[in-house]
């Protein structure tokens, strides 16, 4: 395991207290069994499909590989917002976005919010987190809130500066992402000098900001982060003759909220298979240094001879579209996107056992809370995976009843002109936007159409409605995607006022400078207009 380092950088930190009703009932576990360790490894911006056949030939994952075989990896795994906050809000609390109002990346849970973190503290853990948490209000740039408040303006602008990758460092030169390294040593040292002495069992997250692309200050001042970038030393671990070039739909054939999505990315120009290929390169070369720090920890805890002790759980907040869909970042529900990686090993958990199940990331607080035998409150919208870990693939038991043959995703922010909404259930993916009128919808065969490239919502209306009927049994999404496109105003309206007269200055150079200086009159029109 001494090549293969790892850790996690997926920002869950402390959020949610599920309020009030009753708890639902445990497992039955042996009571005079200690309760086990538990480490969480949360990375952004991995691609579920990465762990298991096919994706998986592209990079060597030895740390991912190692978790498989010893543990659980479950097929079907999604994010509940696909952006870095909500997401991670999501995680915290067992809630889905809509319910904490997590609408972007500014709006997460309040400082103060009680998450499963706090509850086992309370109940006899000792606790501690390094790295990204990035679950609460108040963070991320200006202009990435300001691009979400105003998406809804009849206006089309380039966000972020093209994708490009960079080499750099040298063959031997594996700390690339210093900052990554730096909280993945504390985390070691911190299991090799603390966790060990403990007589309480203990839980440990370490959040990672890899495998999400670099800051890109070509770009301009407000850069976004639009760079792929590695060293040598990871590049070797790809796999070339394995990538695949994703296929492209022509720009007039999109759906139009891709269409506004791959703008806005700054992917709508012309792209050579080689750059293609390579930002796919370089994404993968960075998923194999994330996997690395997974490794190290794996190490500590094995060292240590806390490793039989201590149940692992490896996840990241979203995933990387690396240029399918014309696109890279997240902000979509194509699965490149909203899939997501979970593995899992440790005391009870089935080894080389493969989940089918579809499951998300709402599921983390209440599992949490089942491994520390602390009730688990009703109103949560997760189900606990214990069940599932323990038992045959098969076994839907859960408590507080059967765990739904369905999950939730939405996603409210920046770089997509609509609320969107995702049902995963069986082979079928139901996309729909808005009210549920106004932008098509989006229906596809998992099975058949793995890639996801032909709507066949217009050929089955009777599966649309049935499944849309499910969905509006979860969310009224007409009545949040109104309630979202209210807060919006509001938030952009209280911020020009806040600026006076500095916003004319202050909004031409956000972000989209490039495109705004070229007719600043022509966009603050759009802006009043729509206001």
């Amino acid at each position: 395991m001494r090549d293969s380092r790892l850790l996690g950088r997926a920002g869950l930190a402390l959020l949610l207290m599920a309020a009030g009703a009753g708890a639902r009932p445990r497992p039955t576990t042996p009571g005079d069994q200690p309760r086990s360790n538990v480490v969480l490894v949360a990375c952004d911006s991995l691609d579920g499909r990465l762990t298991f056949f096919p994706g998986n030939q592209t990079v060597d994952l030895p740390s991912i590989n190692f978790m498989k075989r010893h543990g659980t990896v479950f097929l079907n795994a999604y994010t509940n917002s696909p952006i870095c906050c909500p997401s991670r809000a999501a995680m915290w609390s067992g809630l889905f976005t809509h319910v904490t109002e997590s609408w972007n990346n500014f709006k997460g849970l309040d400082p103060g919010y009680v998450t499963w973190m706090d509850l086992m503290e309370k109940h006899g853990y000792h606790t501690q987190k390094f790295g990204k948490l990035d679950f609460t209000s108040g963070h991320h740039s200006v202009s990435n809130r300001v691009e979400a408040w105003t998406r809804d303006v009849d206006f089309l602008l380039r966000q972020e500066g093209r994708p490009m990758v960079k080499l750099t460092g040298h063959r031997k030169q594996f700390r690339v992402m210093e900052a990554d390294w730096q909280n993945t040593d504390k985390a070691v040292n911190w299991i090799k000098e603390e966790a060990v002495n403990f007589t309480q069992p203990f839980i440990l997250y370490l959040g990672l900001n890899l495998p999400h692309p670099y800051p890109s200050p070509y770009a301009g001042e407000n850069f976004g982060s639009s760079t792929f970038l590695t060293s040598p030393y990871w590049l070797e671990k790809v796999n070339y003759e394995a990538i695949k070039i994703p296929k492209w739909s022509s720009l007039s054939e999109m759906h139009p909220v891709d269409y506004y999505s791959s703008y806005t990315k700054n992917c709508t120009g012309a792209f050579t298979k080689e750059e293609v290929r390579n930002i796919r390169a370089f994404y993968y070369a960075m998923c194999a240094e994330t996997d690395a720090m997974l490794g190290e920890i794996i190490s500590a805890l094995r060292d240590t001879g806390l490793l039989g002790k201590t149940i692992i759980i490896f996840t990241a907040d979203h995933g990387e579209l690396a240029m399918e869909h014309r696109q890279f970042y997240k902000m979509s529900m194509y699965e490149g996107s909203s899939h997501v990686p979970l593995l899992v090993m440790g005391p009870g958990v089935r080894e080389q056992q493969q989940i089918p199940n579809v499951v998300s990331l709402v599921d983390i607080y209440p599992t949490m809370l089942d491994i520390a035998r602390i009730p688990v409150p009703q109103n949560l919208s997760g189900y606990s995976l214990i069940p599932l870990l323990r038992e045959k693939a098969e076994s839907e038991a859960s408590p507080g009843g059967p765990r739904p043959s369905w999950v939730l995703s939405e996603f409210h922010g920046c770089n997509v002109n609509s609320s969107v909404y995702m049902l995963r259930t069986g082979k079928w993916k139901y996309i729909t936007y808005s009210d549920g009128s106004s932008v098509p919808p989006q229906l596809f065969d998992l099975a058949a159409d793995p890639d996801e490239l032909t709507n066949i919502a217009i050929k089955f209306p009777v599966v649309v409605h049935s499944l849309d009927k499910i969905l509006r049994s979860i969310v009224n999404y007409p009545k949040v995607s109104s309630s979202v496109q209210e807060y919006n105003k509001q938030q952009f309206i209280s911020w020009k006022q806040s600026l006076g007269q500095n916003y004319s200055s202050v909004i031409a150079h956000l972000r989209w400078h490039q495109d705004w200086l070229k007719d600043q009159k022509k966009y603050e029109n759009a802006i009043d207009k729509w206001l």
